[in-house]
């Protein structure tokens, strides 16, 4: 039982891997995975006789001695802690859209007024890298790479621009709660805390962009050469609108990790409650516009313009992770990983690595179900082990194109070519990723880590 899920979900895997070549959507194969393994599981447990071997005996032991109904008891547990990642990130979606679609992102972006192609570079790095941290690093990639094009006309400045703003954007997100979804599933999982996280891992993410950065300023010369101007788009909101909308919702998702830490209540709570306070005061904003423009700005509309196909492959793909781990098989790779490999620092950094080329929700999901505090009692919240996990997961995914969610989608924008950024930006984020990696592990030796 056991081979066959295990078999199933690298089959899923490998569908979702080559997404592109296949044509099939990563979120169809995520779910038809998800869904198989659980269904193998189950009609597995069905057919075993209580008392014949180790898995069965354990099955007997459940509520009842009833192996189905343990199974299902598996799957609500597994179906609550997903849920709450997924009600997160679409109130996360929703307000960051409801700002965007209020043109408060353009009170930022208008602001960056140099031609000069350092200082520029620097300027929308390190935007990009809090901003990331505040909203999301997908959505902060999108809204910074659709900058590059009013800001340059170049097409080889703008793809070197669009790839460090893909460091950037992961860099930035992998020190927030909020700012890289795997880093939002160790928080809503107990594994950190915001301030423990935000404190140990701001300075390693911050060298994971500051050494690329540091390489480029001496590599790059000259100055961008704007696009000539286009006819502006109808604005239909007034500039204080704009600036309010922006302060609101950026307060909002700041606000998510203090209303844990003060009512104690999952993070989606704090989420919704968020959204639903940028909800009230949008409508109120709106209440006197012309129907065609309320609608456009309405929440209904922001809702819209989620990435629904998103949450339906976190759906799938945690729903796979959850079937290997109740079957056993995380377990038994958590256990060979700790006999095998002499410390766990060199996992998790492999890990990393590997979330450039697969997902790293996967493997962030799988790491979470491998090493369950109850067999693993240092593995405490706060740990060293989660900490430096979100680090290596977060700014991992920059060493290739495809390895992370603002890599595809500033591939997307851009049309970036995979062997191009492989041979121009790869070799920055990896050295990235290394000083910040050392950074981080310095900091732990040096007793540095509150």
């Amino acid at each position: 039982m056991e081979t066959i899920i295990l078999i199933i979900f690298i089959l899923g895997y490998v569908a979702i891997a080559f997404e592109h070549p296949l044509k099939i959507n990563k979120a169809a194969s995520a779910l038809i995975t998800g869904v198989i393994c659980w269904s193998i599981y189950i009609l597995a447990a069905n057919e075993l006789v209580p008392g014949l071997d180790t898995y069965s005996e354990y099955l007997a032991n459940a509520d009842h001695g009833d192996p189905t109904h343990f199974v299902l008891h598996e799957l609500g547990y597994h179906v609550d802690e997903i849920a709450q990642i997924l009600f997160f990130l679409i109130g996360a979606m929703t307000i960051v859209e409801l700002v965007d679609i209020h043109g408060g992102f353009d009170v930022i972006t208008r602001n960056i007024k140099t031609t000069n192609k350092v200082k520029l570079l620097w300027m929308i790095s390190i935007l990009t890298f809090f901003l990331s941290a505040a909203l999301d690093n997908l959505t902060t990639s999108i809204v910074m790479v659709s900058l590059l094009s009013k800001l340059m006309e170049d097409r080889e400045t703008k793809l070197l621009f669009a790839g460090v703003i893909v460091i950037s954007a992961n860099s930035g997100g992998a020190w927030s709660p909020i700012g890289d979804v795997t880093t939002t599933m160790l928080w809503i999982d107990d594994k950190i805390t915001a301030p423990v996280i935000i404190v140990n891992t701001f300075l390693p993410s911050l060298i994971s962009l500051l050494a690329p950065l540091a390489i480029l300023t001496f590599t790059l010369k000259g100055d961008v050469t704007s696009p000539p101007q286009l006819h502006e788009k109808e604005d239909i909101t007034s500039e204080r609108e704009k600036r309010l909308v922006l302060i609101l919702g950026v307060a909002g998702l700041v606000f998510v990790p203090v209303f844990k830490i003060v009512t104690h209540l999952p993070p989606f709570m704090g989420m919704m409650f968020s959204l639903g306070l940028l909800w009230a005061a949008t409508e109120f904003l709106n209440k006197s516009k012309q129907d065609k423009f309320k609608e456009k700005l309405s929440p209904a509309h922001a809702l819209e313009r989620i990435d629904t196909s998103s949450m339906l492959f976190f759906l799938g793909i945690l729903l796979a992770v959850g079937a290997l781990q109740v079957s056993g098989l995380l377990g038994e790779l958590a256990t060979w990983l700790d006999n095998s490999i002499p410390s766990r620092e060199i996992t998790v950094t492999a890990i990393g690595l590997l979330s450039s080329i697969v997902d790293n929700v996967p493997l962030v999901a799988g790491a979470i179900e491998m090493y369950p505090e109850s067999k693993y009692p240092e593995l405490t919240t706060d740990a060293t082990f989660w900490q430096y996990l979100a680090y290596c997961a977060g700014t991992g995914g920059s060493v290739l194109i495809i390895g992370s969610a603002a890599g595809v989608a500033v591939m997307g924008i851009e049309k970036v070519q995979f062997f191009w950024y492989l041979n121009r930006i790869s070799w920055l984020a990896l050295i990235g990723y290394f000083a910040g990696a050392g950074t981080f592990l310095l900091m732990e030796s040096l007793g540095l880590m509150i």
